[in-house]
């Protein structure tokens, strides 16, 4: 029980982290290579929660940053 009570809080904290990074770089006014390094911040961050996960970040949360960078910086 302690194990999927623990799961569940890394979980939900990963998701505040994201969500925060998203709005950040969604609402400030940053160059692109600051955005890259908070994601990059956020994919570290990550895997120190879920060690070994990185293609599941790479599956569920990268492409939501990719959106997020081709529409703030108009790229594809």
């Amino acid at each position: 029980m302690d194990d999927l009570l623990s799961e569940e809080r890394k979980i939900r904290r990963l998701r505040f982290i994201v969500d925060f990074a998203l709005e950040f770089i969604r609402t400030q006014d940053i160059p692109h290579d600051r955005a890259i390094g908070i994601i990059e911040g956020v994919r570290e961050q990550a895997l120190r929660l879920f060690p070994g996960k990185e293609e599941t970040f790479d599956m569920i949360y990268a492409p939501r940053f990719k959106r997020l960078l081709n529409e703030k910086y108009k790229r594809d």
